[in-house]
């Protein structure tokens, strides 16, 4: 496990630093705020996720059984609606298409996405996602804002429609697509809030757990007080 982790991590790393993919042009990001109690948002960043990336980006260290029990949705559900490349409730979150075939076709294999949140920090996630815009000189005819030349196409540009440089030389609406920028901002929040859980699916266990160690030691605060109250008591 940690060989593979260690290998993820690697493949990140390598992916970020190409040179033809290199750094944000240094805009700042915009502030992205995951809220893991949101069960509704993290079930629609299921769909998305599942529906838009996982054809190229897997997300090898998250199993199916396990989102589905984390999220609050029934096996069947999963099986039925968001499980395309195996039949087994138990498999991890992998893609079927061949790391050959994707260098071939993008430039490089898509990176494994289940750290992804960790390794970028949500808030970069969120605003790079929401900046994929038309330029005639890339293969995809993207490109994108927080990643310069980047490899990944706009997946979501049926969504967002696609951004253009105006007169201002600012990136703006050239093309609308089926939401509006609110609609599209909360479409991306609910995959980047999904891309934090699977990035450490234990948080939402602590999460559950931690108002129970606060109110035992609240309760336990309360008896040590009274204990001293009678021991000192006796003492004077």
């Amino acid at each position: 496990m940690k060989l593979l982790m260690t290998g993820a991590l690697m493949a990140l790393m390598t992916l970020f630093s190409i040179s033809s993919m290199a750094a944000s042009s240094g805009t700042p990001v915009d502030s992205f705020d995951v809220d893991l109690y949101d069960k509704a948002s993290l079930q629609r960043g299921a769909q998305i996720f599942t529906n838009y990336c996982l054809s190229c980006h897997s997300a090898s260290y998250m199993r199916y059984n396990r989102m589905a029990k984390d999220l609050g949705m029934s096996e069947d559900l999963v099986l039925n609606n968001l499980m395309f490349t195996t039949d087994k409730i138990g498999d991890p979150m992998t893609v079927a298409m061949r790391p050959e075939d994707a260098k071939k076709w993008f430039g490089v294999v898509p990176p494994d996405l289940s750290v992804i949140a960790r390794a970028r920090g949500t808030d970069w996630l969120y605003s790079y996602l929401r900046h994929f815009y038309l330029d005639d000189s890339r293969p995809m005819g993207t490109n994108n804002l927080f990643l310069v030349n980047a490899g990944m196409p706009h997946v979501l540009w049926e969504q967002q429609g696609f951004l253009a440089e105006n007169e201002d030389h600012q990136l703006a609406i050239a093309q609308t697509g089926q939401l509006t920028e609110r609609q599209y901002d909360q479409y991306v929040g609910d995959l980047v809030n999904f891309l934090a859980y699977i990035g450490e699916p234990s948080k939402l266990q602590r999460l559950a757990l931690g108002k129970w160690v606060l109110l035992y030691l609240a309760f336990f605060f309360i008896i040590a007080v009274a204990l001293k109250k009678a021991y000192w008591k006796d003492v004077h």
